[in-house]
């Protein structure tokens, strides 16, 4: 499925043969179709309205991310079709992003959601510490994803980060965004969410509820997904959850309940070699969600896909062929960059568009936020400020040794 050679946008080449004329980015550019594989029909309930596109935020990471179509780098070999409606490929250590097919595209996250959630907890939940479950915590969707804790049940955080995380419970979801959203419950921790997502740069998704059920108004990004995915892979209980293929579920003596044994439901870490983990998600209205990484000769890929179907690929094995593209770009083939934390934030001098080019071949760093030549300009310019209110106090003090 090659297809011709249309458009270049910012270093990259957009493929297939669709003449749109693209509204976004820092010029107007043709949109391109993404190589898809023609999916089972199914019937699904009509996806919600997503917020108005925000022209600021779809160039956050370079201006050839603005687009609906393809965006891979000149000169590459076309990536593999799929189902999914929006992707990204982006290396977790450079940050470089290697390739999207919508990128800044409004999808809906399912429980790949729960990334946040593990973004904005993790840091500030003792895994070593033992909660007690409550009758709100089990207030989830019937029939929803359950790693089958019990009310009144006992158990060390880090176990409710394995059911979290190997099993998708969304009971476990609202458990700790309870412990984590202070005095406001769980409430309180979906705002955390938002105000972390705000944070990393995720700047597309608004979280309605901590586990992905669906809500209205949540949405997210194949980009943000990737940003939220980058500071999940940064803690090393997470690297170490993602990885853990069963973990041992303890029994409730006063309750009544035995203990029992949950195994990890992302296949890529048993099939796949390299594989660092991620997270599956799935509702009727986001239909397949996914966000996968793995490593290979010294780099670490992730890839984040909304709206897929699973056939003829289930959402995982379209992620592995998609880090299997990845990994056969040059290190320096890049069409766009992922945002540092805190860099959208913490430099309120720099314009927009300032903040969302590329740095030549000098991404942000895996952690932390990046030093950007805005925040150089602003720390000048606070230094001259200084010396202009000195050169002030000094003219002052000459004045009055003057006056009689």
């Amino acid at each position: 499925m090659r297809a011709a050679l249309l458009a270049v946008t910012a270093s990259a080449v957009l493929l297939a043969p669709a003449p749109v004329a693209a509204a976004t980015g820092a010029a107007a550019a043709t949109t391109v179709r993404c190589p898809r594989v023609p999916a089972p029909a199914v019937s699904r309930p009509p996806r919600p309205s997503p917020p108005p596109a925000v022209p600021e935020q779809r160039v956050v990471g370079g201006a050839g991310l603005a687009t609906s179509g393809l965006v891979v780098p000149a000169g590459v070999g076309a990536p593999p079709a799929v189902t999914a409606t929006s992707w990204l490929v982006a290396d977790l250590d450079t940050g470089q992003v290697l390739g999207g097919c919508g990128p800044h595209e409004y999808g809906t996250p399912a429980s790949v959601q729960k990334l946040l959630l593990a973004a904005t907890m993790l840091p500030r939940l003792d895994p070593k510490q033992t909660v007690t479950v409550t009758a709100a915590d089990m207030d989830i969707e019937p029939g929803s994803s359950a790693v089958g804790l019990v009310e009144g049940g006992r158990y060390s955080i880090e176990t409710v980060w394995l059911g979290l995380l190997l099993n998708s419970g969304n009971e476990a979801a609202n458990l700790l965004a309870r412990l984590g959203g202070g005095a406001d419950g769980a409430a309180g921790g979906v705002r955390a969410m938002n105000e972390q997502a705000h944070r990393l740069g995720a700047l597309q998704t608004h979280a309605v509820t901590p586990s992905g059920l669906d809500g209205r108004g949540q949405f997210t990004s194949a980009y943000d997904l990737a940003l939220i995915a980058r500071a999940c892979f940064a803690e090393p209980n997470f690297r170490r959850y993602a990885l853990t293929e069963q973990a041992q579920i303890p029994a409730q003596p006063a309750q009544r309940t035995k203990g029992f044994q949950i195994q990890n439901e992302n296949q890529l870490i048993y099939r796949y070699p390299g594989a660092l983990g991620g997270k599956t998600g799935f509702t009727d209205l986001a239909r397949h969600t996914y966000v996968g990484a793995a490593q290979r000769d010294g780099r670490r890929l992730v890839v984040t896909l909304l709206g897929a179907e699973p056939a003829p690929m289930r959402g995982w094995e379209q992620g592995a062929a998609l880090l299997d593209w990845g990994f056969t770009l040059p290190r320096d083939a890049a069409v766009g960059r992922l945002v540092g934390p805190g860099e959208l934030t913490a430099t309120p001098s720099a314009t927009p568009s300032e903040l969302a080019e590329p740095r030549g071949q000098r991404p942000a760093a895996a952690s932390g936020p990046v030093r950007s030549g805005s925040a150089w300009s602003w720390s000048v310019t606070a230094l001259s400020g200084v010396g202009v209110l000195l050169l002030l106090g000094g003219l002052l003090w000459r004045r009055r040794r003057r006056l009689p």
